[in-house]
């Protein structure tokens, strides 16, 4: 029986938006007769995709996953609010940074809208709701930023050895690496601010929200 039918809706609707996505990559790259492999190795080179795939994965455990040490490694609220930082970074980045250069029409819009707002809004409302407070300390930000980090570094990588770069601001064909690794300070500048503000509001809760 699933933990709560409300979570069950938001892990649905989670691997229904990657799966969209997915999809429509692959399409595309039908059409194109390009390899199917490389459309699903290009599509999970992207920091969005990955994180929503550990948000959809994370409400999985938590609506209907079986007792074991993937459940407890990804409901531990050490993890759960890693992704909570990352999964908010994506709807920051993406409506600060992307969100006004392209216009996606159709099953694609819908994509964009669940993986870089609706996802990133309901998980929000999961950590906060379900994730137990009072256990995080200032320390767990510098394990946190190791996922962003590691991304990075495939990213960068990535890029050169294709030619393509996942993300414009990351793009050291165009802008010099000087101005990415500026740019990717900034990024992680902001991801530990979000990090910042989630512990301050698990200390917050903890402190005034014990349960009972």
């Amino acid at each position: 029986m699933p933990r709560r039918p409300w979570l069950t809706g938001m892990a649905v609707l989670g691997w229904f938006g990657l799966t969209v996505q997915v999809y429509l990559v692959l399409l595309a790259r039908w059409h194109d007769q390009a390899s199917l492999i490389g459309g699903l190795i290009n599509v999970f080179g992207y920091f969005t995709v990955l994180t929503n795939t550990l948000v959809a994965t994370v409400l999985s455990y938590a609506a209907f996953g079986r007792e074991g040490r993937g459940k407890r490694f990804f409901l531990s609220p050490s993890v759960s609010t890693a992704v909570a930082a990352s999964i908010v970074l994506v709807a920051l980045a993406y409506s600060l940074l992307l969100r006004h250069l392209w216009q996606p029409q159709g099953w694609q819009w819908l994509a964009d809208e669940l993986l870089h707002d609706v996802m990133p809004a309901l998980y929000a409302l999961y950590w906060w709701c379900e994730v137990p407070k009072g256990t995080l300390r200032l320390r767990h930000l510098a394990v946190w930023a190791l996922y962003p980090a590691v991304y990075f570094a495939y990213a960068l990588w990535r890029g050169s050895d294709i030619g393509v770069y996942a993300y414009p601001f990351i793009d050291v064909a165009s802008l010099g690496i000087g101005q990415v690794m500026l740019n990717a300070l900034g990024v992680l500048a902001g991801f530990w601010g979000i990090g910042l503000v989630l512990l301050a509001v698990d200390r917050y809760m903890a402190q005034h929200f014990q349960r009972l």
